[in-house]
């Protein structure tokens, strides 16, 4: 570097080979994200109609609301082949054009952000769609949040990549594509946002959370303008004890009991749905013969749930059924357990035999029928006190959810916005701690994790807030002692043992460029050196190390020289260096502190 180039150009000058927006730039893009993911949300819908509504009633229609249950269509058990049907034509379109749409989809997201740098496959946006569409319209146990997680990030990595954007801004848009899914899907916009916190972004600072909120409140709108304002779920009114007001703290231990009981529920489904799908790798037989034996129990399972109840209930995303649960429709204990059971294997055999879809609703629907089961089995047992299954439901919904997801405040902020209900406060956050404290204990991995661990790809689930970054290059800085001629240096540099403890550096110019810098002994630095150590750049002393960490990475430099606030720069103004081996040293020390 030229003693000419300034701090500010050296701070912000981008790598020739990578392009760096601005926040306005990156929200714009966000703004792109969430009108499209919206869009995206409302086009799946009417996608999912039109499947449903030919398989299980013989029409082609875009009316159908999953929160209203099927009636019996005119194929009578015929029906039992829709998921054959589905599963076929979702298996061979994942096998030939995108395998990362197969499942859940977080999966393939996640790895895309920790070992793509967010890259996506465009194909994968509508091979998902198609997989998913014809997945849950079909009657598999998958949700329909997982298809639009994939697509909106999937935009997200398909414009940064046409932007030709940096790594960590592609994941951002990512990250914002996958919020705005959730938003557009559940009418959430503050739990989405969380989402996208506590289970998507790597780095939390403004330049990645402003894109995230900008794409969920977009996507939120959109939605809304198509589905209105309504929560996604409608909760039956009913009294609720005084246990749920921060007043009896002696009830306090129900709280935890409860949060004990769906803590082992969620890590019993994190590991049962891996064994089961295990179960379908390791059976010797045709991917196609697997999926259709799944499926065909699954349309088995549903047809007979339809004949004793009335009700298909594990078909699909199950809404139906969680909304008789919220509005006390379904109050029986034992049903409600054993609509826990069925659910989970549905799930879980859907997933296994190869269904395109996401796992936040079946979540919902086993929180809902276990909390429901909870609640009632007390009112039995002490109508004096005035429990009531829905209260229960309530909470259990966010509680597996949490638990099973490892995102404990999305799930909590969720349940209130998804239902309107904010009474119970109290209760869902100590239960859920306690859910996900239990299901950490038993299952270290979450439900989107142990999916990747088992790949032997690692993802962090704690977010740290690292202090060395925001340490200033003055306090972390060794001194420099002069200015020498790369003429003056001696032949052959010492090794850096025989420098003993000293940390001076001495800038190292060759006519009126700078080239580096040495390591020198304070009694003779023009012969007493380490190795010439560049390129370099310049930085002000009172800049953060985080910025600094920014300037060496882009622009490949070896260490900074670290000049005097409000001065110009030059060899001669330069009062400290910060070599990489400072940084690292900084770095440790925060992790002991």
């Amino acid at each position: 570097m030229t003693d000419s180039q300034s701090p500010d150009q050296s701070d912000t000058a981008p790598r020739p080979d990578k392009r760096l927006f601005t926040v306005i730039q990156l929200s714009g893009l966000a703004i792109c994200i969430g009108i499209v993911t919206g869009l995206g949300a409302i086009a799946l819908r009417y996608l999912i109609a039109v499947v449903h509504n030919l398989l299980f009633l013989g029409q082609v229609s875009l009316d159908y609301n999953a929160h209203v249950a099927t009636p019996p269509g005119p194929f009578g058990p015929l029906v039992i082949l829709a998921p054959v049907i589905g599963g076929v034509v979702v298996l061979w379109l994942v096998r030939n054009y995108a395998p990362e749409a197969r499942g859940t989809g977080m999966a393939a997201v996640m790895e895309a952000i920790y070992y793509r740098g967010g890259r996506i496959r465009p194909r994968v946006v509508i091979v998902k769609s198609l997989a998913s569409a014809l997945s849950i319209g079909s009657g598999a146990s998958v949700g329909r949040e997982g298809p639009i997680i994939q697509i909106g990030s999937g935009i997200g990595s398909v414009l940064g990549s046409r932007f030709n954007l940096r790594s960590w801004q592609i994941i951002t848009l990512v990250s914002a594509g996958a919020g705005a899914g959730i938003a557009a899907t559940f009418n959430t916009p503050l739990g989405a946002v969380l989402f996208a916190v506590e289970l998507m972004l790597p780095e939390i600072s403004a330049r990645t959370l402003i894109p995230v909120v900008i794409a969920t409140g977009t996507a939120t709108y959109v939605g809304r303008l198509a589905f209105g304002m309504a929560p996604a779920f409608m909760v039956a009114a009913h009294e609720r004890p005084d246990v749920f007001v921060p007043l009896s703290v002696d009830m306090l231990p129900l709280y935890i009991l409860f949060g004990l009981v769906t803590g082992v529920a969620a890590a019993g489904f994190v590991r049962g749905l891996y064994r089961i799908e295990d179960l379908f790798e390791d059976w010797p037989a045709n991917p196609y013969l697997k999926n259709a034996a799944g499926m065909l129990s699954l349309g088995i399972l549903m047809y007979v749930l339809l004949l004793t109840t009335g009700m298909y209930h594990t078909a699909g995303v199950g809404y139906a059924t969680i909304e008789a649960i919220l509005t006390a429709q379904l109050t029986a204990p034992a049903f409600l357990l054993l609509l826990f059971v069925l659910k989970f294997l549905a799930t879980s055999v859907s997933i296994g035999a190869g269904a395109s879809g996401g796992i936040f609703s079946p979540s919902l629907f086993l929180g809902a029928a276990l909390g429901g089961a909870f609640g009632a089995t007390l009112d039995l047992m002490f109508p004096h006190l005035g429990f009531h299954s829905v209260t229960f439901a309530l909470i259990g919904m966010a509680c597996i959810v949490g638990a099973s997801t490892g995102g404990a405040l999305t799930a909590i902020i969720m349940l209130f916005e998804m239902t309107g209900d904010y009474t119970i406060t109290v209760a869902a956050i100590i239960a859920v701690v306690v859910a996900l404290g239990v299901r950490r204990r038993l299952s270290p991995d979450d439900i989107y994790t142990l999916r990747l661990n088992r790949r032997g790809q690692r993802i962090p689930r704690e977010t740290r807030a690292h202090m060395f970054a925001i340490r200033q290059l003055k306090d972390l800085m060794s001194p420099a002692v002069g200015v020498l001629e790369r003429a003056q240096l001696g032949e052959h540099g010492l090794v850096d043992t025989l420098l003993g403890e000293t940390k001076e550096y001495a800038v190292v110019t060759e006519g009126r460029n700078v080239v580096g810098v040495v390591r020198v002994h304070p009694e003779d630095p023009a012969r007493r050196h380490g190795p010439l150590i560049g390129p370099v750049g310049y930085a002000k002393e009172s800049s953060f190390l985080q910025a600094a960490m920014t300037n060496m990475a882009d622009r490949d430099h070896a260490a900074l020289l670290i000049i005097p606030d409000g001065t110009m720069p030059g060899p001669e103004k330069v009062i400290g260096v910060l070599t990489r081996d400072s940084i690292a040293a900084a770095v440790l020390r925060d992790y002991r502190s």
